[in-house]
């Protein structure tokens, strides 16, 4: 008589392993079809590693509407700029922007010099008003037409608000 040798041990290892492959194919597809319906903005449904960092959590708060990915650009530095009254305005300007847009970045620290030609071209043209008297600026106004003319310079991107961070005038 023939011996017949079972082969049920090879089988049962096959079907396990053909039912792992079937499910990883399906958590695949079912991945593929989640992501490509989900909107551009959404947030992370799992995060790994803890949760979110303070800073950027009191950025959020600092803000309002600004999201974590935002840095403030001092670039411009401080301005000394002789105004028609023979006083003297110092300022600094700073606005945020998206740190993580590369190339906008690299633009504003190409434009830094046009933007300080642009900021003491405005602020020395202001008029002087009487001998004597002290030199009135509406900030509001001031920001207003220096962003409007910040933003026409540029090309990659646009800057949504301006902060004087000092803003004194010597006599």
């Amino acid at each position: 008589m023939k011996e017949i040798k079972s082969n049920s041990g090879k089988v049962l290892i096959f079907r396990i392993l053909a039912l792992f492959a079937i499910v990883l194919v399906f958590f695949l597809i079912s991945g593929t079809i989640f992501s490509v319906t989900r909107p551009d903005g959404a947030s992370p449904l799992l995060r790994i590693g803890g949760s979110r960092d303070t800073a950027q959590e009191q950025r959020l708060d600092d803000f309002g509407s600004y999201v974590a990915d935002t840095s403030i650009f001092t670039g411009i530095g401080r301005l000394r700029i002789p105004l028609q009254n023979s006083s003297t305005l110092i300022i600094s300007i700073a606005f945020p922007y998206p740190n993580n847009d590369r190339p906008f970045s690299e633009e504003l620290a190409v434009k830094v010099g046009e933007f300080r030609s642009i900021a003491t071209g405005y602020f020395s043209s202001l008029p002087a008003g009487r001998p004597g008297e002290t030199i009135n600026i509406d900030e509001d106004a001031a920001k207003a037409e220096i962003l409007r003319r910040f933003n026409s310079n540029l090309r990659l991107g646009k800057i949504q608000v301006l902060f004087f961070n000092d803003l004194i005038v010597l006599e």
